[in-house]
């Protein structure tokens, strides 16, 4: 495979910076816990139940957790009054969930067990949820083993096919997977409803009537892992499924995926600071615990970097989307996460007009595959200079895939020709997919025959990105992460430190706080 020229040492100190720059959020988020971390910790031990309440069903794992969150003692951890109601009720967790979130029961007017017998029973109910994960993953695996499975981290053999979904009807959605499944697709992106990342629940059951995307659910999450399962057992290919694992639902579908075998999570540690006004101590805890579980069920992440460059000029800050794929790489590794599961993202949108725009797509794509040699990278068709020109629209996709082939991407999603006009049909996946299969047939060697002119254009631009990708971290550093985004860091999009949706559910962590989730993942 081609490569570029990189500075290692600057590439070494960039990494050192991000490590500087995440020092201060790991204090935070070794202090701190969230209502999405308590409701994932019961979801894992098995309350996975709805209880109907003012003419709507809401999760019993709200109620129990708001319930605590009200009465000033949620620091303490769910499990403490949750495992301690269990042991002196002698109920189950599906029973004692369903009595608490139905009144019948108020945790904090029982008495309390011994402390170790609470820390006991807490250790082996997470333990027990641990071989669970562990089983699903191992059932998963062996299903990619049996099956022909193309992914490949590194992208050596190409990149893999990747599509989307987005009837807002599971339903339909799976209708629509198979026939992509069936023109060569390998792998589905179910796309969740519009502001569902806003929601602090998770809606229950199988979902109809989504708004732009469906709603991500534990059971539309199985609907769809069960349909793909049965079309690659059909035509003898391992079908990889995809959904978001972000917004204030962050760790509890991280959970969710786990426990239903999904292979890849959007999960990106500024994605909903930046674009959904998300508190970001929220959703810097957040993204701790989800990839946690993530890193345990060996799970891809996606990361956002790709957004950046919607809304700031995608010639200029190139540097913002390295930057942060440091950033988004030292918080991966703390939560447990090897570099094969982070597919850290980046995008190709820059104005089509810009003079030699195909050169510095080809710079920026090659630097980001030799900075992260092992890392599944996702590549980002173009959307925001698309119009209704649907034949040139077609052609964008073209150029984009002939620079993920030659660059050794790994996941590339596919573009289509009526991306600025509406939700895809069949015969625009279709012809998508037919355009990425002989793009990425016919140049599949292009990247092992031809080397890069030294001190040329290409080679000049990555370097130029570089170094103000170090620049750039430099300055983050001194500040401190909280204040470079209020600054306008990334994106230019400004946040601040106390703002956002959702601060009103970071907890600090009692001293005798108590999830062995933490440690046993």
């Amino acid at each position: 495979m081609a490569h570029l020229q990189l500075d290692q040492v600057l590439v070494k100190q960039c990494r050192d910076l991000a490590q500087e720059i995440a020092k201060p959020v790991e204090k935070l988020i070794d202090s701190h816990t969230t209502v999405a971390i308590e409701r994932a910790t019961l979801r894992l031990i098995g309350v996975e139940g709805a209880t109907q309440s003012n003419s709507q069903w809401v999760p019993q794992v709200n109620l129990i957790v708001e319930e605590l969150r009200r009465e000033g003692v949620l620091g303490r951890g769910v499990l403490h009054w949750f495992v301690n109601g269990m042991i002196q009720t002698h109920l189950s967790a599906t029973e004692l969930a369903e009595a608490t979130a139905l009144n019948k029961i108020r945790l904090t007017t029982f008495s309390q067990a011994p402390a170790q017998e609470i820390q006991e029973k807490s250790y082996a109910l997470c333990q027990a949820a641990r071989t669970h994960l562990v089983a699903q993953r191992e059932i998963r695996d062996g299903l990619r083993a049996s099956l022909k499975d193309k992914f490949d981290p590194q992208g050596k053999s190409g990149p893999i096919l990747y599509v989307i979904v987005a009837t807002g009807n599971i339903f339909e959605d799976v209708i629509q997977a198979k026939a992509a499944v069936q023109a060569g697709a390998d792998a589905i992106a179910v796309i969740r409803s519009t502001a569902q990342s806003l929601l602090d629940f998770i809606p229950h059951g199988a979902t109809t009537e989504g708004f732009g995307g469906t709603y991500a659910t534990q059971e539309n999450f199985r609907i769809m892992r069960r349909a793909l399962d049965e079309e690659g057992h059909r035509i003898g290919r391992y079908i990889r499924l995809t959904n978001y694992c972000s917004g204030l639902c962050m760790p509890e579908i991280a959970a969710l995926g786990a426990m239903e075998r999904l292979d890849f999570l959007l999960n990106d540690a500024m994605y909903g600071i930046l674009f959904r006004d998300i508190n970001m101590k929220r959703t810097l805890i957040d993204q701790h615990f989800s990839r946690k579980i993530i890193a345990l069920s060996r799970i891809v992440i996606h990361t956002g970097e790709d957004n950046y460059l919607t809304t700031a000029d995608a010639v200029e800050n190139g540097h913002q989307v390295l930057a942060s794929q440091f950033i988004n790489e030292c918080f991966a590794r703390h939560a447990g996460m090897t570099e094969d599961l982070m597919g850290l993202g980046h995008a190709q949108e820059m104005d089509p007009e810009h003079p030699d725009v195909f050169l510095l797509e080809i710079a920026r794509a090659q630097m980001t595959r030799g900075i992260f040699p092992d890392a599944p990278i996702k590549f980002m068709p173009p959307t925001r200079f698309k119009c209704g020109d649907i034949f040139y629209s077609h052609l964008m996709d073209a150029m984009f895939n002939f620079v993920g082939v030659l660059t050794g991407q790994t996941i590339q999603l596919l573009g289509m020709p009526t991306e600025a006009m509406h939700t895809p049909l069949l015969q625009d996946r279709w012809m998508s997919i037919k355009n990425a299969r002989y793009i990425f047939n016919g140049a599949k060697s292009l990247g092992q025959e031809i080397e890069f002119k030294a001190g040329g254009v290409i080679e000049n631009w990555a370097a130029k990105v570089l170094n103000e990708t170090h620049t750039h971290l430099g300055m983050i550093q001194s500040k401190g992460l909280f204040k470079a985004i209020q600054e306008k860091a990334f994106a230019e999009v400004s946040r601040t430190e106390t703002g956002g949706k959702g601060h009103d559910g970071v907890v600090v962590r009692d001293p005798q706080y108590l999830n062995p989730f933490f440690e046993i993942l």
